[in-house]
């Protein structure tokens, strides 16, 4: 019987303990509009810092095509119950890198650190894909055109510029042509993405605002004409 109690006890402070949380809104950074991106429970805003989300592009913007792109966030800062996060990478999804590795394709892994142009210290991981075996001089070649269009490209560029050229897929069809004189490469992706340091500033907003709709005007009420009065004989 006490341990049926202790047990039952046990459960009881359990459950309070979980009644005293509260939910918090986590919301995406300015670079994506700030959407709120999911929610979190903590007994205190404390606890909240530091916690992890991930969302598709396709969350974040309805584009069916984007879903294979996971974008990681970090909440930095908690006001009231609303948590802010920080931008930290960016991944590609398992499935989608196994299409791309089908039998009979070779595929060749690069990483290229980056300083944007607002000082963002970016950890880049590229993966090229080809339909014939790549020689080793011609992997080193790659990665040193690889490594100079990235670097340059991000030394002109800011870091929400950087990551709104990956979600778009320019980033790797501009790298891929960079290699061309070297290899006929048939594809590169941008596979993974890592801040490793922070810049100056928050980056700008990459999305578009949807329109505003605009309120049909309110239905003007039909004016009945005035009644005629009886004529009186």
């Amino acid at each position: 019987m006490a341990r049926n109690g202790n047990n039952a006890s046990a459960a009881k402070k359990a459950k309070d303990k979980w009644k005293s949380k509260e939910w918090y809104n986590i919301h995406a950074p300015r670079m994506f509009n700030e959407t709120v991106i999911g929610e979190t429970p903590s007994i205190d805003p404390e606890f909240v810092i530091g916690r992890q989300a991930e969302v598709t592009v396709q969350d974040l913007t309805g584009d069916f095509s984007k879903m294979h792109i996971k974008l990681r966030f970090k909440v930095c800062d908690v006001d009231g119950h609303e948590a802010k996060t920080e931008f930290m990478g960016h991944d590609l999804t398992s499935d989608y890198v196994r299409r791309l590795t089908r039998r009979k394709k070779t595929k060749t892994d690069h990483v290229v650190d980056v300083t944007t142009a607002d000082g963002f210290v970016l950890r880049l991981k590229t993966m090229s894909i080809a339909d014939r075996r790549i020689q080793a001089s011609q992997e080193e070649g790659m990665r040193a055109a690889i490594h100079e269009y990235l670097v340059a490209y991000g030394a002109q560029n800011k870091l929400a510029d950087v990551i709104k050229a990956i979600i778009s897929g320019d980033m790797a069809k501009d790298t891929a042509k960079a290699c061309h004189a070297i290899i006929p490469i048939k594809r590169i992706e941008i596979r993974k993405s890592e801040v490793l340091a922070r810049g100056e500033g928050e980056p700008e907003s990459i999305i578009e605002a949807p329109a505003p709709v605009e309120e049909a005007a309110p239905a003007e009420e039909p004016v009945e004409a005035p009644a005629e009065e009886a004529k009186t004989e």
